[in-house]
């Protein structure tokens, strides 16, 4: 169907692809993976014809559609065969409702009308957001734009479906869903998909091959397991694979269970000898950081909060958790006081922070939204880390080294809006944590972040807390609540229904357990934690 031969891409100053070869054929689904800022949002540019006009550079090589040269062809010509979903929904938006968000791609291509509204129809019920029809998009969540995203390509009935970080916004059981539609697409229906996607552990039970971009900008094609048998990209059930010396890897939590009698009778006697077992931290005590009582907020007439009590301590910290539309996000500008309330309490350090300036307000807490390229504002990178250090009164370069940390090798000359997705939130991520902040709030801070950039975050995110600082992270991704986390609140419809330690919540949860927990149960929650029992069993 389609086949890029010999793709090579550059800026003047460095090199993004190089002689990439691909081939994609009629309902195959392709997994696409690689490194924070590697290149793999430029690679889907480039099948989609975003590449290089609307980014700029040098791009040579050929795409074949059918046998037939795509490369001259704009991106709004290859609409009704490729459909194209980007990593921010919202900056794709081009309509007020969410029915006519689905409707607008169908009207370009001058669809008759009794069509349109039969696929819009069909979408809303595919996709389970017939309850959105009329909902200004602006209003929406994360997940909701993200699925509404990926109708308004759906509508259009493309043959390729290219999706950058399709559930990175999505709770795990949306996530299911929208790859169980995707799955169902390509094998009823024929239609083919090419996914990239950091949380691999989502996605590649569904693939049917793998490409790896490698950081020279090459790539390597094969079936998953081969990959990962050496990959150091890869979910905590290969990792988990790897330790035990399972061969094949599995995929795939229920193959990984059948595998692990042997390993799941060692772990309970090294704990029937006497053996430690994997416990949470103590409770902490003493007062809190920050707090909120009987919190309500509302959006226009509609509740969003209702009666919420958290407490963050200092040295803690806490997953805010629940699916799309649970109010995480409103609860985190409400503790950061840039979102007003109906009535409770918020208060940070013995203040109000929605009462005291913005300054102030941002010396009483530090805020990672959702949209990272909010915070981003000048020039350069090394401008923004530079600006950042001397907010802080923090020695020059110490936002620069924390940004290395979490995204290493990025050009410090690159202007911000240049970077990918995952690079952007990167960078607002270490200019947030260079003012060190006694509380830090972050609004899903691992989108975009490969597994050893979101193993810095965690490793920074527990260094604040170990230093007396207090967190609180809005996140989907449960493998690093797993790996950072003391503690888990759950929230669902404006209400906290789950509140205690992360072992003993994730453990009662099939959409919220990790992999590890999956497969070998309570209490086990990662791979090192087995692997420190082995180490001492072998010992």
């Amino acid at each position: 169907m389609i086949q890029l031969k010999g793709i090579e891409f550059r800026y003047e100053d460095r090199t993004v692809l190089d002689h990439v070869d691909l081939e994609i054929t009629d309902g195959e689904f392709v997994l696409l993976t690689g490194a924070t800022g590697s290149g793999k949002s430029t690679l889907l540019g480039v099948v989609a014809g975003l590449v290089p006009d609307y980014t700029g550079g040098t791009l040579v090589g050929e795409v074949l559609w059918d046998g037939m040269s795509i490369l001259e062809l704009p991106a709004r010509e290859r609409a009704d065969r490729i459909g194209f979903v980007g990593q921010n929904p919202a900056a794709w938006f081009v309509t007020d409702t969410v029915e006519e968000e689905l409707a607008y791609g169908m009207e370009q291509l001058g669809l008759p009308p009794a069509t349109m509204r039969r696929r819009v129809e069909e979408t809303l019920d595919l996709l389970g957001i017939a309850d959105l029809r009329h909902r200004d998009l602006r209003t929406l969540s994360g997940g909701e734009q993200q699925r509404v995203a990926i109708g308004a390509v759906l509508t259009m009935h493309p043959r390729l479906l290219v999706l950058d970080e399709p559930t990175s916004a999505l709770d795990p059981t949306a996530a299911e869903d929208v790859l169980a539609i995707l799955t169902r697409l390509v094998h009823d229906l024929g239609v083919s998909v090419l996914v990239a996607e950091h949380r691999i552990e989502r996605v590649v039970p569904f693939a049917d091959r793998m490409v790896l971009l490698r950081p020279d900008g090459s790539v390597q094609v094969d079936e998953p397991q081969t990959i990962l048998e050496t990959s150091p990209i890869a979910p905590p059930l290969v990792d988990l694979g790897r330790l035990a010396g399972w061969r094949p890897l599995p995929l795939t939590v229920r193959d990984a269970r059948r595998r692990a009698v042997s390993l799941r009778e060692r772990l309970d006697e090294s704990i029937q000898d006497g053996r430690p077992a994997p416990v949470d931290r103590d409770q902490p005590t003493g007062p809190p950081a920050s707090s909120a009582r009987s919190l309500v907020v509302a959006q226009g007439r509609t509740p969003v909060l209702t009666g919420v009590d958290l407490t963050l301590h200092p040295g803690r910290v806490i997953a805010l958790m629940g699916r799309n539309g649970a109010g995480k996000s409103t609860l985190l500008w409400a503790l950061q006081g840039r979102l007003g309330r109906v009535s409770g309490t918020v208060e940070t350090a013995g203040l109000d922070p929605h009462t005291v300036g913005g300054d102030r307000r941002r010396l009483l807490s530090g805020m990672v939204p959702q949209t990272a390229a909010d915070l981003l504002y000048l020039e350069s990178v090394v401008d923004e880390c530079r600006a950042a250090d001397d907010a802080a009164g923090a020695q020059p370069g110490h936002c620069r080294d924390l940004l290395e940390r979490l995204a290493p090798g990025i050009d410090p000359t690159t202007h911000p809006r240049d970077l990918s997705e995952g690079q952007k939130l990167a960078l607002a991520v270490a200019v947030v944590l260079t003012t060190r902040p006694p509380v830090l709030l972050l609004d899903e801070p691992t989108r975009g972040l490969d597994y050893p950039g979101k193993a810095a975050l965690a490793s920074m995110l527990r260094t604040l807390a170990d230093e007396g600082h207090a967190v609180l992270v809005a996140t989907h991704d449960v493998e690093f609540v797993a790996q950072t986390c003391d503690r888990v609140v759950v929230l669902a419809e404006g209400e906290v229904v789950s509140d205690g330690p992360t072992r003993a919540v994730v453990a009662e949860s099939p959409s919220f357990a990790p992999q590890v927990t999956k497969v070998l149960g309570a209490p086990w929650l990662r791979v090192d934690e087995v692997a420190a029992v082995l180490d001492e069993v072998l010992g």
